[in-house]
């Protein structure tokens, strides 16, 4: 297996997610089994592995990681079953028109790293779920 920037998802024993990223995600999903992985899933096991993306950037992978790792479980869990709708459908939960009237009040809403962040998470491939 040729060597390459992944962000899994894995599914531990309590049924909680854990998100990360590695350069050999098979060698990366051996080591939480053994507990020689991060202390969370350590006392979680055992794991699965039930999302994995690729890219060729080590930089897209590294913000689709911090971003799912932002995201709620139920967002994450709809990533896992492949429902792009119940995720865009979270993701216009927000409280638009009140964004709306703080940035006409010249208020700050959004900006600095996080926005960065989201745009640049944006910008790359939709992931697409683990399919076995």
């Amino acid at each position: 297996m040729t060597s390459m920037p992944w962000v899994y998802i894995l599914r531990c024993s309590d049924g909680s997610t854990y998100v990360g990223s590695t350069w050999d995600v098979e060698r990366r999903l051996d080591q939480h089994q053994r507990g020689e992985g991060a202390a969370y899933t350590k006392r979680r096991r055992p794991v699965e592995l039930v999302f994995a993306h690729f890219d060729d950037s080590i930089a897209a992978c590294f913000a689709l990681e911090k971003q799912l790792q932002g995201w709620s479980r139920a967002k994450r869990e709809a990533l896992i079953r492949g429902d792009f709708a119940a995720i865009s459908a979270s993701a216009k939960k927000r409280d638009w028109e009140g964004y709306r009237e703080r940035r006409r009040a010249g208020g700050r809403a959004g900006g600095g790293a996080a926005s960065s962040a989201r745009r640049v998470g944006a910008a790359g491939a939709v992931p697409t779920p683990l399919v076995e």
